[in-house]
């Protein structure tokens, strides 16, 4: 179960039918937050104190979109490693759809699981969407920069996913 402090958590397990959505800014400290994790452990914003952090929400694992997401920050982890920069994937699926999705796509990213909602209200990523003229609540593809003080350094919305690990690669290294 997510866990998430700070002044937009939100307080519930279930999101409520029409959620607010955060308006976090850039130079805010960024929300902490404990998700269970692909190994079975949990992570937490405090892991990674003194490094950057790419933390990015998707909408669902194994799809077209969110796993070229995926691979393509795969493919970019050693070179955000040498920008003292680690990645974290965020969606609202189960751990075990987590767990199938990285090792089906070899993936070399940490994913996490948010069922809750919890975290992922508390950083703007669940919303309203429409498609095809239906509108419905889900995961909305948003990416943070967070700096190594636990700052939000860069916010991309509403995420295009070509050439983004590559753009985020770039202000990760001007960091």
């Amino acid at each position: 179960m997510a866990r998430v402090s700070g002044p937009k958590a939100a307080k519930g397990t279930k999101p409520a039918k029409r959620s607010k959505i955060a308006e976090l800014e850039t130079g805010a400290m960024a929300p902490a937050f404990r998700l269970p994790r692909d190994d079975g452990a949990s992570v937490s914003l405090k892991d990674f104190k003194g490094r950057n952090l790419v933390l990015y929400f998707y909408p669902k694992a194994d799809t077209p979109g969110c796993t070229l997401e995926a691979i393509d920050f795969s493919k970019l982890r050693a070179a955000f490693a040498k920008s003292r920069t680690d990645i974290l994937g965020v969606s609202a699926d189960p751990l075990p759809a987590q767990v199938k999705f990285k090792a089906k796509h070899k993936l070399a990213i940490t994913l996490a699981s948010d069922e809750s909602k919890a975290m992922l209200q508390a950083y703007g990523a669940w919303g309203e969407k429409s498609m095809y003229g239906r509108k419905f609540m889900g995961v909305i593809r948003k990416t943070y920069l967070i700096d190594a003080k636990g700052r939000i350094a860069q916010i991309w919305p509403n995420v295009r996913v070509a050439g983004h690990a590559e753009t985020v690669l770039e202000a990760a290294r001007a960091l």
